[in-house]
């Protein structure tokens, strides 16, 4: 179902360590029962595309909430969080997933939830959907989008990501959505197929698909990335893994 009203605001989380952070909330106007989705940004940040994707889940019937994983750099803009980000090393895994933890009990809280929580994310953001699939509670679907460094060498680890979130896929916990471009280089076609061996061998619900002529970022609009036929299927693919799992 199509919801043409619908509520979009900035409100505040307690996230990680029980830190005061915005998210972007974005629900449609009935009566529900909703199903909820976290949307997790990529590495440029809380930005309005993103922004534009919440509304879109809520367009489309999903109490959805983005969260700031950038809100403690404290800076003006994304772009200057991103950077500050960026110079530290890299998003912290332990302080994220506290984070997303945060907005799935967020929705799980709300009156008009169905019960049902997916989560989807972008970039880094698709190494931190797979990351939350694997280690949070709460998930019932997840979708990562070209997510860099799910299959991680040991050199590229740091104290921030001490783990590639690959080796940890015997714990996850759902249905895995993963979308991909033929023309990426992080995760490059290769990192995909370990990913997805990592999958079969451990028996997991998933599906891989690979958009040929596309990249990095294919979903990004405000992007020269953009690739109109892999982002218009995507979306397909997207709207109907969570209808299937989690309406």
């Amino acid at each position: 179902m199509i919801y043409e009203s619908q509520l979009a605001e900035t409100t505040t989380l307690r996230g990680h360590n029980g830190d005061l952070i915005d998210a972007y909330f974005a629900r449609p106007l009935g009566a529900g029962p909703f199903p909820g989705v976290v949307v997790i940004h990529h590495m440029p940040g809380w930005d309005g595309s993103h922004k534009e994707i919440a509304r879109r889940f809520a367009h489309h019937g999903y109490a959805t909430i983005l969260p700031d994983l950038q809100y403690r750099e404290g800076k003006a803009t994304p772009e200057e969080n991103s950077a500050s980000i960026r110079a530290a090393g890299g998003m912290p895994d332990e302080r994220t997933m506290g984070d997303v933890q945060a907005a799935i009990d967020y929705l799980r809280d709300l009156p008009y939830l169905d019960g049902k929580v997916g989560v989807i994310g972008y970039c880094s953001g698709g190494r931190q959907a797979y990351l939350a699939a694997c280690t949070l509670e709460g998930l019932d679907a997840a979708v990562a989008c070209y997510g860099g460094g799910v299959a991680a060498k040991p050199e590229e680890l740091s104290d921030r990501q001490p783990v590639a979130p690959i080796d940890l896929t015997k714990e996850l916990k759902c249905p895995l959505l993963g979308l991909f471009g033929i023309e990426d280089t992080r995760p490059s076609p290769e990192d995909a197929k370990k990913t997805e061996e990592a999958l079969k061998r451990y028996s997991k619900t998933f599906e891989f698909h690979t958009y040929e002529n596309a990249g990095h970022a294919f979903f990004a609009v405000d992007r020269p990335q953009y690739r109109v036929h892999a982002a218009v299927d995507g979306w397909k693919r997207v709207f109907g893994w969570f209808e299937k799992y989690l309406k």
